[in-house]
């Protein structure tokens, strides 16, 4: 038998705060997040930032309405359930909105479709054909024309003013809004409203007061006022009605545009003040913020900032927002909506920390980068331990398909061996496999690295593939409580936890709460194979004796195998009162 190994450490050792608190991680391919903290005089500043491609191929940025329709308000994370199965999905709150009903406030263009005008006092977002970011202020000058002269229209899926004219198309909903005193002009068939063209359908019926159903492959003209009494004497059942929506700028091959601002990056360089239409209070006070910028190689940047989280977040300015940016290498980039709506999620779960005491605000729009290839998943687990302690036996592998696709799927070993493979056609889904370990005989496979790579072609012809590693590292194992609570304060070290090593290596041991913050670190050293405990005074870094509960020691060991980490609960009860040391 090996005597136990005690690994104690009675200097306090200071823990550093690092800059940034997790290092880029791979998303899905080709997009990354990373998570910052920035400590400045107003105190510490959460950013939260993705990386994706330039927009093409099988890689897409857009916006997503809630609930698929101009009313209405959904949370990021529904919007990207419900869109996961037609892409991979990351992304960030939209455009500002009525908190009354819903509906965004500025531009809405969709696969090309112009479905909200543009608010020409503020910055408009726009992702053309060739993936190029454009950030303008955009005006809409729509008009109508049937028998007469061209008439103006000057909303759209918005209920018109004082003799008004506004264009309700199937994203409104249904129907349209109930208005005592409209005239409702039905206008089918009538082609998704592109801007810049004109467009022309049949009017199929003339009613009034709302409640006109809105065809799926049409769309209905409401009026008011006098321009009611125009529409309905110039647009009779039968007539041919051409409808023009133009922007200015043109903005030429814009595919997909939402409203935001204002303009923070313009050339590169921060825009300290836009003369856009914002309050002081919209810009000035430090709080969360959301933006979107693409660098010079055409990448895009999706940033949100956590803020009204004292001792957390602070927030910043919309200018610290600006410079922010260009310094994570934009050339353009605009504002999305702040505050409460601050969201970052991938595939419906939460990146950011919203700052609603409630927790997710619903919004009416996300910006989302969307992939279309295969996408594997992180494995459950980064170290497999087939050894019976019953932590980490079994890896479960996954990849997701969006689209049917010829797949070739491959689990390779250390070895260079083809462990498991397949080869055919796959329907859209989720593909899971679940992979012991071991061989067939029922010992261990080989300890090392291992491969699970996943290579599609899709119906479209499009080719994708995506490769995840995990590690079989055998060295750890069989954590285990030692002894009753650890009484402090103390005198000595006592054991805590103990582990065991199947062979020689390095080992490092800290004490950390059940949320993983380090109280304490407590060496580091090599160590041969045998068991291994872990002994603490109860103290942290900087000498206080910690409260009675829970407590979590971790051992990590380093070899030629790589690293394995291992934990192990364990409870703490303090005396009461000023008490001599135990112990």
């Amino acid at each position: 038998m090996r005597r136990p190994v005690v690994i104690a450490s009675l200097v306090a050792l200071l823990a550093v705060a690092p800059s940034t608190l997790a290092q880029p991680r791979e998303l899905m391919p080709g997009v990354t997040y990373e998570e910052q903290l920035q400590f400045t005089t107003h105190g510490p500043v959460v950013v939260h930032v993705l990386l994706a491609p330039r927009p093409g191929n099988l890689y897409d940025v857009r916006p997503v309405l809630s609930n698929e329709s101009i009313l209405g308000r959904e949370t990021v994370t529904s919007m990207q359930r419900r869109l996961s199965p037609q892409a991979t999905v990351a992304g960030i709150n939209g455009d500002f909105f009525s908190s009354a009903d819903g509906h965004p406030t500025g531009i809405l263009v969709r696969n090309g479709a112009l479905e909200h005008r543009p608010v020409r006092e503020r910055s408009s977002i726009g992702i053309d054909t060739s993936g190029a970011l454009r950030v303008d202020r955009v005006a809409l000058l729509g008009t109508w024309q049937g028998t007469g002269q061209r008439r103006a229209v000057n909303e759209i899926n918005a209920p018109p003013g004082q003799n008004g004219v506004s264009l309700f198309t199937p994203a409104w909903g249904p129907t349209t809004p109930a208005a005592p005193g409209t005239v409702e002009v039905t206008i089918a068939p009538f082609a998704a409203p592109a801007p810049n063209v004109e467009l022309a359908g049949t009017a199929t019926q003339v009613g009034g007061g709302g409640n006109t159903a809105i065809p799926p492959d049409g769309a209905v003209l409401v009026a008011r006022g006098t321009a009611a009494t125009r529409l309905q004497a110039e647009a009779p059942p039968g007539q041919p009605v051409r409808i023009r929506l133009i922007l200015r700028p043109d903005w030429a091959g814009v595919v997909s545009a939402i409203g935001g601002g204002p303009v923070l990056v313009r050339d590169g360089k921060p825009v300290f003040r836009s003369p856009e239409s914002f309050t002081t209070s919209q810009l000035v006070p430090r709080g969360p913020r959301a933006a979107v910028g693409q660098l010079a190689d055409g990448r895009i940047v999706l940033v949100t900032v956590d803020g009204r989280l004292p001792g957390f977040s602070t927030g910043m300015t919309n200018f610290e927002l600006a410079q922010t940016l260009v310094r994570l290498g934009a050339v353009t980039g605009s504002a999305l909506d702040g505050g409460g709506s601050v969201t970052m999620a991938f595939e419906g779960q939460l990146l950011n920390r919203p700052s609603d005491p409630a927790g997710e605000r619903a919004v009416a729009e996300g910006l989302f980068v969307t992939y279309e290839g295969v996408h594997v998943t992180t494995p459950t687990e980064l170290v497999v331990s087939p050894n019976g302690d019953g932590i980490a036996e079994e890896q479960t592998l996954t990849y997701k398909l969006v689209r049917t696709s010829t797949v070739t799927e491959t689990l390779l070993g250390p070895d260079g061996v083809p462990r498991y493979s397949f080869a055919g056609e796959r329907a859209p889904g989720v593909y899971p496999l679940v992979w012991s370990g071991r061989r067939e005989d029922g010992t261990p496979e080989l300890e090392g690295l291992w491969r699970w790579s996943v290579a599609v072609t899709d119906d479209l012809g499009r080719a994708s593939q995506a490769e995840k590693t995990f590690t079989l590292n055998q060295t750890l194992g069989f954590p285990q409580s030692v002894g009753p609570a650890l009484v402090v304060p103390r005198r000595l070290p006592r054991a805590v936890a103990s582990f065991t090593l199947t062979r020689a290596t390095t080992v490092t041991a800290r004490i950390e709460t059940p949320a993983g913050t380090v109280l304490r670190r407590l060496g580091r050293q090599p160590y041969e194979a045998g068991q291994v405990e872990v002994a603490w005074d109860g103290r942290t870094g900087k000498g206080g004796v910690v409260y009675s509960g829970t407590y979590v020691a971790r051992v990590i060991a380093v070899n030629e195998l790589g690293s394995v980490a291992l934990t192990r609960e364990f409870t703490v009860r303090r005396l009461p009162g000023p008490l001599g040391l135990t112990g």
